[in-house]
């Protein structure tokens, strides 16, 4: 007969579900080596005592406005704490260290793609890119085409999707470019852990994530123009009401800068301004949460309440710099990351070191065919939303939803692209009564672009609290996890690649990348 204690054990029943990967238990039950101590600390604690950590973690949240905005069955919409899991996710330095290069790789592509596309097109001439791909994303400006932002960098803030398979490979899952969300979670679940759980660290040392803030703020002020004195940075939001509002006041806080809406902001004379009690105070750098449609009534929608007219022509006339940049949607298009390895070929000459997901393009009609001949087996998605709107995971749905879907794929193809399943990693995860269970997680790692790249150790983890979904976003009904990057071996510095003047592209129209890369290479011998 099994103790009292081994009974009140968090994990006292947990089991693994092969075929997928457990992070922290073998198949037969045991701790994965690394996670002996902390699984060892949460027998300790007992379930009562893991419950009632996390009906104090809610409360806390609560308290601290730390919420997320649901909607019920019957229509209202109400706050509820952000869900944080206590059980953390464990990373060990090696794998943060192919992670974090393959990230910094994967990013300095896209950045070298945004600027070909909007000035010498060299990937659509040579033919990896279709043409009428890019021009047919909804994410496309045009608006744009032809300027290259202050300090040459178009992706400053980005949020890749990875996820683990169950052979332990860590794959690209999705680009987040735009304007990548979740990194306020990241440092207040880890202030939240070392509040609510210290002891769970006593036997590991952890890198920081807090440092987040003072190294978007460097790269913002790094490819600000000129000013004679440091540069004004603010954080643009759309507005309380926004779901994402409590991100954007907590990074203008955490970066001592003024948070601001579209009545805050002016253009005069193709310089941006912010208006003062004092008067009017130029803006040199601009960390804005909207998307282009907004931005701007006079280039883009004519009807956004939302937007600062004439902010882009101040962004044409150099004076100003906007993270990200105007255009950078096109890179985080889900049609357009099936040809991010070719990017990193063509631009870099490198191999990836991060792969993708195997994807259809569903444009082309034999490919769409085969697709849906086996539509029960794949995963659907739209090529412009996000937050796992439209995603249909074929395994899981009706006969009745893969019609629908079929017949939506049929009407407009080049709308929709089809993934293989990943067979997601699990982690154990805490329910309302402190039992443990497994559930399946995905990463979202933020990397900083300004005079270089730097990558906070870990980054977001998103756990499906349902058992047995994949769809891990909080506006489904995901949670988070507080994700540890262990100081366990001799590469503890989080930043990857060359700075940025070894990356601009070129400037000159008629110069082919391929020949650039290659005078950049001689010089370097």
């Amino acid at each position: 007969m099994s103790s009292p204690e081994a009974i009140s054990a968090p994990h006292a029943d947990y089991r693994p579900r092969p075929p997928f990967l457990d992070e922290l238990f073998e198949p037969d039950g045991t701790p994965r080596a690394g996670a002996e101590a902390l699984i060892a600390e949460l027998g300790r604690l007992g379930q009562e005592g893991l419950a009632d950590a996390g009906r104090r973690r809610d409360a806390l949240f609560l308290q601290q406005g730390i919420t997320f905005e649901t909607s019920g069955e019957d229509g209202p919409t109400r706050e509820r704490p952000f869900p944080l899991d206590l059980v953390p996710r464990i990373l060990t330095g090696a794998e943060w260290t192919d992670i974090k290069r393959g990230l910094a790789q994967r990013l300095r592509a896209l950045n070298h793609f945004v600027d070909d596309v909007y000035h010498a097109r060299e990937i659509v001439r040579e033919g990896i890119v279709p043409w009428r791909l890019v021009v047919g994303c909804r994410a496309f400006a045009r608006a744009v085409h032809g300027i290259r932002p202050p300090g040459g960098v178009y992706c400053h803030v980005a949020g890749c999707d990875l996820v683990r398979h169950s052979d332990g490979t860590w794959r690209v899952l999705e680009d987040n470019v735009r304007t990548p969300s979740g990194i306020s979670y990241v440092l207040e679940n880890r202030a939240a852990m070392g509040r609510l759980l210290p002891q769970l660290f006593s036997s590991y040392r952890v890198r920081p994530v807090d440092h987040y803030p003072q190294l978007l703020l460097r790269a913002l002020r790094s490819v600000a123009p000129s000013a004679d004195t440091e540069a004004t940075v603010v954080v643009w939001t759309p507005g309380p009401m926004n779901s994402a509002y409590f991100e954007h006041a907590f990074l203008a806080r955490q970066m001592g800068v003024e948070l601001v809406e579209a009545s805050d902001l002016v253009v005069r004379d193709d310089v941006l301004y912010m208006r003062t009690t004092r008067g009017l105070e130029r803006v040199h750098a601009v960390y804005r949460r909207l998307d282009d449609d907004f931005v701007d009534p006079l280039e883009f929608r004519p009807d956004s309440l939302l937007g600062v007219p004439g902010l882009v022509r101040a962004y044409r006339a150099g004076s100003v710099a906007i993270a990200n940049a105007f255009g950078t949607g096109i890179a985080d298009d889900k049609a357009v990351y099936h040809f991010v390895p070719e990017m990193i070929r063509f631009y870099l000459g490198e191999e990836p070191i991060l792969e993708n997901v195997n994807t259809y393009l569903l444009a082309d009609p034999e490919v769409r065919e085969h697709v849906l001949s086996r539509i029960d087996q794949l995963v659907i998605k739209p090529t412009d939303e996000s937050g796992g709107k439209g995603v249909t995971i074929g395994p899981q749905a009706t006969e009745a939803e893969l019609a629908g879907i079929a017949a939506q794929v049929r009407a407009h193809p080049e709308r929709w692209i089809a993934q293989d399943l990943v067979r997601l990693s699990t982690v154990p995860t805490a329910g309302p009564d402190g039992v443990l269970a497994p559930r399946h997680v995905d990463l979202r790692p933020f990397a900083v672009f300004g005079e270089r790249i730097d990558i906070v150790p870990g980054g977001l983890t998103r756990v499906a609290l349902e058992e047995g979904s994949m769809i891990v976003n909080s506006s489904r009904g995901g949670g988070s996890k507080d994700t540890w990057v262990l100081e366990d071996g001799e590469d503890t510095v989080d930043r990857a690649g060359p700075p940025i003047a070894d990356t601009q592209p070129p400037t000159l129209p008629d110069l082919r990348y391929g020949a650039w890369q290659g005078q950049q290479q001689q010089q370097q011998q």
